[in-house]
């Protein structure tokens, strides 16, 4: 356990029955407000879809959905989660689940007006490492922004390192955001600096500006809980 420091988690919601992804689609609009309501909630929350097929499509996936959310310490996080109401019956609907513990190694950037990310450990390259970019995407730029995505993404499912890669968002279209998840950061930034299809779109992100607000955070994980497929394999990893 990580005692005294402000760490993140990142969990992962899997809904197998047409009704439990129908309760987990309604629950976009409801789940944040209910769970706001506890005085022990955590410091900042967002509960947001994921894309479908490799995870960085456009199209949602209506089966599956990302909490993030960042605490005073892992204590914090053990209690709400063992403890919310409301957290539990959201769940008891899933057919899997896992929650990443992590620390913020690097972050920059705003995220709805607020820096949620503090540093609480430094950063080992040769170590696996998870990767957090999000963006608010300008309104007039959304069409052409969306036609450059599908090239970065297949990139990305292509390229060796990443155990985990999945294009999250609050807003589909809009607010937009990606998770990855690297055997270590000697992988993650072979990708984010040799990929030609990364590196053309960085390029054209400073050309064009399309974006009003962004994020970018790096995180050391330590732990890994719940009963997903990928667990075991995470938890040999860190």
């Amino acid at each position: 356990m990580v005692s005294n420091k402000t760490i993140t988690t990142v969990t992962i919601f899997d809904f197998k029955e047409f009704s439990a992804s129908f309760y987990a689609l309604k629950s976009m609009a409801d789940f944040i407000p209910k769970i706001n309501g506890d005085p022990a909630s955590p410091k900042f929350v967002k509960l947001m879809g994921i894309g479908s097929g490799n995870g960085c499509s456009v199209w949602p996936n209506f089966g599956r959905y990302a909490l993030l959310a960042t605490w005073n310490d892992e204590n914090h996080a053990s209690t709400w989660f063992e403890s919310n109401a409301h957290y539990n019956q959201y769940l008891q609907k899933t057919s899997s689940h896992m929650t990443l513990y992590m620390q913020t190694t690097m972050a920059h950037g705003l995220w709805s007006k607020q820096s949620p990310f503090e540093k609480g450990t430094e950063y080992d390259p040769g170590a696996v490492t998870c990767v957090l970019t999000r963006a608010t995407i300008r309104w007039r730029d959304m069409i052409r922004f969306w036609k450059f995505v599908p090239p970065v993404s297949g990139a990305l499912a292509d390229q060796a390192g990443p155990i985990l890669a999945l294009g999250i968002g609050e807003m589909p279209f809009r607010y937009q955001a990606t998770f990855s998840l690297w055997r270590t950061g000697h992988d993650m930034k072979a990708y984010a600096y040799q990929n030609h299809h990364h590196q053309d779109m960085i390029k054209k992100t400073r050309q064009i500006g399309w974006y009003s607000e962004e994020l970018f955070a790096r995180f050391k994980p330590y732990r890994i809980s719940g009963n997903h497929s990928l667990v075991k394999s995470i938890e040999s990893l860190i």
